[in-house]
């Protein structure tokens, strides 16, 4: 009862001097509010990302299969990733969440879960019947499956397991958000039909908005049954592994059984997916030694979707704005030091009065945790404005799909909040707290120039303030080199030259499969639209390809060849792109030697595509496999494939990648025929070296149209979209942007760390400015009857600024040789972000130590010019 009375005192008493002293106050509160504020944005930003609950009832109760192995599994027929598991594919140790619908079934009927339902990406489909035919993103569920997640409807009805029936009518949910974009959250939507490419679906229902997605970044527009996956795609692969035990496509999520530990049915399904793999298919998908085991994965923890893409940029925001606040609080501890100084004759006289040193402390922290949490308050303001300046900044980034971020202030930013702002408190408030006290009560009682204990003769070089100015020019110089790497960086990215002419491009997906065409249809629809955008003013040149450059698809393929002068066949990888014959002369990428495609080489190319289809079945179908037409597919090469794998001969001419079906991990084809040499050219990346890359004619495939321009491509837009629409409504535009904007696209995580980073470096430099500006400040006001005293003795007013100055400018190149020590193991943490620039850069590293003692020299002059005004002969009478 004594203790809450005592407390209740000290925070009176703590209100009422906050308040007396309101500047003090005002400017500790706004610095350590711009502080807290920083570090409350980002962890809302980390909250929303990496540390998300599943939208859906009871996520913890929520396990995804997930297995594990020394090798990949053998002898399958396919295996696919959606993103929103991470996946590991390769040779050793790979883990992934993929598995065939049997298993799933077996898993389904085992008992270990009280329900279980299964989920694959089905992409993006053209969707019409409500408008201009568009894209979506389709996700195939099994009729369980909002069950399973507790998710309930916002109209009309979810799907059921009634809905899992082939025939059943087919049935859509939409995506709360696309309700309302598409169809305007309009109640008459429920019961609509349209089109997904051009298969018919009725729309009985929207989920509740709380639900975007499962993982993170991978939103989907709408939900169909399962049994509809292949009917959309009108893929006929996907129609025969659907069932297929050797075709790994589904993922399986199970909510836990009442009273069955999670260990328990790991085990049991452990001894399902051992048997299923020994069995599925003529010979074992895994091996003994391969240890291949199952493990039920918390929801959670499982559905990461594209949040570890995140990890290192939200590492290194938080680094930078926990540096902030420390600037914060040593600028206000700063602050306090003075404040305490002169409160000595009261701490002295309280002391002399019996006052407990105990008791004070409590007090002097009480004060100091009472502004850390005002700052706290503010800052959770500045944090609300500062999050959704970020969100709106990523979304400016120009993503191809919304991430569905959304930071919200709940209970985990506000608990983070109160914790940072009462450590904050006792962090800053502590050492002058503790100063305090330290008092020698004798002459501390007594008044005059001595009271404080100061030495007014000489000035100690030594103490607290001087320490902390250090150490803020020190943090100052380690932010401020992280936002220089980077800010580097992201130029080293803009001054790449990709190989082609960026400038008046404009580019666009096109993927008439979609819309119906069969392999013949979708080259004369593709020759066709060549023609028409072609024959617009203003168009200089049209051509397609699988993806566009720089627009971050990316295909690569392996094969065997026998390296020039060498007898032993190898085997090695290279970058792949199907194309059409104007792609060069449009990307204005040059020629090196040997010709460009021809009409030839296209009808040689869908041959050989054709046969490849069918020599694919055939393996997939366990039947003979058809002989390969002898003519190998025309090839052009860029510059870096001859360097590589035909060095010292002519390359044109030559052929690579034949093989004659003796190995049965490689297709029984004809090779490539090397037909032309061209400059090299980046792909998908402009990080990312360029590698050997093959280009080959394009035939029957989704397509990225490239339209060169003599003017803004943008002005083209439209009149394209009416050119296609009239060709074919139901043929959806995808992805129209320039390619300057697909670039921006690329470098938009760059830029926004980058932009993020030089935001908090100049606060910090900021914060670090005032702090040698107040120190110095209290230091001419302390040392004002010494500097009367100089002046009366003839000292002349550049001594008087030049001592002023030499000690700020000491104090802060003290701190930048600390700053750039530490800065420099701060660096390497950067080192997976970076790009043409080391850690150490000594181009930057010279940059931001220049640039902290200059502002120190401008923030130590008004100080020393203030002390050249002193009159002598009131100097001398100061107390």
């Amino acid at each position: 009862m004594e203790l809450g009375s005592s407390l209740l005192q000290d925070l009176r008493y703590g209100l009422r001097l906050l308040a007396k002293e309101r500047g003090l106050t005002a400017i500790a509160v706004l610095t350590l509010a711009l502080g807290i504020g920083a570090n409350s944005a980002i962890f809302s930003i980390v909250n929303a990302i990496m540390l998300r609950r599943l939208p859906v009832e009871d996520p913890q109760h929520l396990a995804v299969l997930r297995w594990s192995a020394n090798r990949r599994p053998q002898h399958i027929h396919g295996m696919s990733s959606y993103g929103d598991t991470k996946e590991n594919f390769r040779d050793v140790n790979p883990t992934g969440s993929s598995f065939p619908l049997p298993f799933y079934e077996q898993v389904k009927h085992s008992g270990q879960f009280s329900d279980v339902a299964g989920f694959a990406n089905s992409g993006s489909t053209a969707i019409s019947g409500n408008g201009p035919a568009a894209s979506a993103r389709v996700q195939a569920v099994t009729g369980n499956f909002f069950s399973v997640l507790g998710i309930r409807p916002a109209a009309g009805r979810l799907l059921g397991p009634a809905d899992d029936d082939p025939s059943a009518a087919p049935a859509v949910v939409l995506n709360y958000e696309y309700w309302q974009k598409a169809f305007g959250g309009a109640a008459s939507a429920i019961g609509k039909v349209v089109k997904l490419n051009n298969v018919p679906f009725t729309i009985v229902g929207v989920a509740e908005p709380r639900f975007l997605a499962l993982s993170f970044g991978n939103i989907y527009d709408v939900w169909v049954p399962l049994n509809f996956r292949s009917v959309i795609n009108q893929n006929p692969w996907q129609r025969r592994s659907f069932n297929d035990p050797l075709s790994w496509w589904l993922l399986i999520i199970g909510r836990e059984q009442p009273g069955v530990p999670v260990s328990r049915a790991q085990a049991a399904l452990n001894v399902l997916f051992h048997n299923f793999t020994q069995h599925a298919g003529d010979k074992p998908t895994f091996q003994e030694h391969d240890n291949a085991k199952l493990q039920l994965v918390p929801a959670d923890a499982a559905l990461v979707g594209e949040s570890p893409h995140y990890t290192d940029p939200l590492r290194v925001m938080m680094t930078a704005v926990g540096i902030v606040l420390l600037i914060a609080c040593a600028n206000v501890a700063g602050l306090m030091l003075a404040r305490a100084t002169a409160r000595q004759s009261e701490v002295a006289v309280r002391l002399a009065l019996g006052a407990a040193r105990g008791r004070l402390l409590r007090q002097l922290l009480t004060e100091s945790v009472l502004m850390a949490l005002l700052g706290g308050a503010l800052g959770m303001v500045f944090a609300f404005w500062g999050s959704h300046a970020i969100v709106s900044m990523i979304g400016s980034g120009q993503q191809t799909r919304p991430l569905g971020l959304s930071p919200e202030l709940d209970w985990k930013v506000l608990a983070f909040t109160a914790t940072v702002s009462l450590l904050t408190g006792i962090v800053f408030g502590l050492a002058p707290a503790m100063r305090s006290l330290r008092l020698d009560l004798t002459p501390a009682l007594k008044s005059g120039p001595q009271a404080s204990g100061a030495k007014p003769a000489r000035h100690r070089w030594f103490s607290m303030g001087n320490a902390l100015v250090a150490v803020q020019a020190a943090l100052a110089i380690v932010v401020l080199m992280g936002a220089g790497l980077l800010v580097h960086t992201l130029r080293n990215l803009e001054d790449v030259n990709p190989g082609f002419d960026t400038r008046n491009l404009l580019t666009f997906e096109l993927n008439p499969q979609q819309a119906g065409y069969k392999d013949a249809d979708i080259d004369a629809l593709y020759r066709d639209l060549q023609e028409r955008i072609a024959g617009v003013p203003g168009v200089m040149s049209v051509s397609f390809s699988q993806s566009a450059l720089l627009a971050g698809s990316w295909s690569r393929t392996g094969f065997h060849y026998v390296p020039p002068g060498q007898s032993k066949r190898i085997e090695v990888e290279a970058d792949i792109m199907p194309i059409s014959a104007e792609f060069f002369s449009t990307l204005k990428i040059p020629f090196l030697g040997g010709r460009n495609f021809t009409g030839p080489d296209f009808a040689r190319a869908d041959l050989l595509s054709t046969a490849e289809r069918a020599l694919m079945e055939a393996r997939r179908a366990h039947t003979p496999l058809p002989d390969m037409p002898s003519l190998p597919m025309p090839a052009i090469i860029n510059a870096q494939f001859a360097k590589k794998y035909l060095a010292g001969v002519n390359a044109i001419g030559q052929r690579f990648g034949a093989e004659d079906g003796s190995d049965p991990d490689w297709s029984k084809t004809s090779g490539y025929e090397v037909v032309g040499i061209v400059g090299d050219a980046k792909y998908n990346s402009l990080r990312r070296d360029i590698d050997p890359t093959i280009y080959c004619p394009l035939t029957g495939q989704q397509a990225s149209f490239e339209v060169r321009t003599a003017g803004d491509p943008k002005t083209m837009i439209a009149s394209i979209r009416t050119l296609i629409g009239q060709r074919d409504s139901n043929l959806p535009i995808m992805n129209i942007a320039t390619q300057s904007e697909q670039i921006d696209r690329l470098l938009a995580q760059e830029r926004i760390v980058a932009q993020l980073s030089s935001f908090f470096a100049v606060v910090a430099l900021l914060l670090a400015c005032i702090g040698l500006y107040g120190l110095l400040s209290y230091e001419v006001t302390r040392r004002t009857r010494e500097i009367g005293i100089r002046m009366a003795l003839g000292a002349r007013r550049a001594d008087l600024i030049r001592m002023v100055v030499w000690q700020g400018i000491a104090l802060s190149f003290v701190g930048t040789m600390a700053g750039l020590a530490a800065a420099l193991g701060i660096g390497k943490l950067l080192k997976s972000l970076l790009y043409g620039v080391k850690p150490g850069d000594p181009i930057t590293l010279a940059a931001v130590s220049v640039l902290v003692i200059a502002v120190a020299l401008c923030a130590a002059f008004v100080p020393a010019r203030r002390a050249t005004t002193v009159n002598p002969v009131i100097a001398l009478r100061y107390e």
